[in-house]
């Protein structure tokens, strides 16, 4: 597989750390030999076999003397500083990165988190899903009784293990949500799976197939939505992020019948601490929409919340 300078960048911005350290090494037409060469006249002494591991993802530096070494490659290879040292430690290689449900207060998300491990085990999900999102552009759709309509996803991943070849997607309804109402659609390269929902919380999880098995690196474009409805007045929309990742750009449209007197975007680093990140977002007049735009997703909560009166 051939790699440019793009696939560099964006690598060292998603991760994870083997595949972004084997591409820079390709990037760069380093041969392993030469980088111990390099490291060596640094006074650090790393074997071709650890070299070799670390960018197979079979193993990654864990102990203080290989950490020196990883930030002596940045230099090596001519990337910028910590860039992968912050990928060993936000890196959720080995971890599944399953989004949190969606739609509601991020303490019922909490709430909620037995339901949706119940329903991922009874899917058989597996400890690593094997994907880093890259990019994950949302749209949510608020109808005319002030209620979550549906929501869609254009959603890029890339693969960090061979033999990846579904999505699980998670759908969390407001107060009074129907789940068994609501409808999954796949829309592009994907189809649908099995379907699972827990009554009393309102959480429905949908399995998105792939119709091919996924290698270490490859990327996947998929978009799929939830058709929701079923519950009532909606006052925001939040997503949960267990783990760094790349693009996440929200929409929320309103109908006409039923537009917002304010709206503002918001950020938590944990459930428990205060709302930071605030800002006022105008609606657009024709389309009535809100956005916000994060370029890099941390560990964290983002979210639309708005007043109705």
């Amino acid at each position: 597989m051939s790699h440019t300078e793009a696939d560099l960048v964006q690598l060292l911005h998603t991760g994870p750390f083997h595949l972004a350290l084997r591409t820079a090494l390709a990037v760069r037409g380093l041969p392993l030999q030469r980088v111990q060469h390099h490291l060596a006249h640094r006074g650090i002494r790393v074997g071709v076999t650890s070299l070799s591991y670390w960018q197979q993802g079979a193993r990654r530096p864990q102990r203080p003397e290989s950490l020196k070494a990883v930030r002596a490659l940045e230099e090596v290879l001519q990337l910028p500083g910590n860039s992968l040292l912050r990928l060993l430690s936000g890196d959720a290689a080995g971890r599944v990165e399953v989004e949190r449900p969606a739609g509601r207060s991020y303490r019922s998300l909490v709430e909620v988190s037995g339901s949706v491990e119940e329903l991922l085990a009874e899917l058989e999900s597996p400890a690593d899903g094997g994907l880093h999102t890259v990019g994950h552009h949302e749209r949510v759709r608020i109808g005319a009784a002030r209620e979550l309509v549906g929501r869609e996803s254009q959603h890029v991943v890339r693969a960090h293990r061979d033999g990846v070849d579904r999505y699980l997607a998670i759908h969390h309804g407001d107060p009074g949500c129907d789940p068994s109402r609501v409808a999954v659609r796949a829309v592009e390269n994907c189809r649908t799976g099995r379907v699972r929902w827990h009554e009393e919380t309102g959480v429905v999880v949908a399995e998105l197939l792939f119709d091919a098995r996924l290698r270490a690196g490859d990327t996947h474009l998929f978009s799929y939505g939830f058709e929701d409805g079923t519950a009532g007045p909606s006052g925001e929309y939040v997503r949960g992020f267990s783990f760094a990742g790349g693009q996440y750009a929200l929409q929320v449209h309103f109908d006409e019948a039923a537009l917002p007197v304010r709206c503002r975007r918001f950020a938590q680093t944990s459930a428990g601490a205060p709302r930071g990140g605030r800002a006022e977002l105008t609606l657009s007049g024709r389309h009535r929409t809100v956005h916000v735009v994060e370029q890099g997703v941390r560990p964290g909560i983002l979210g639309i919340d708005w007043d109705w009166s």
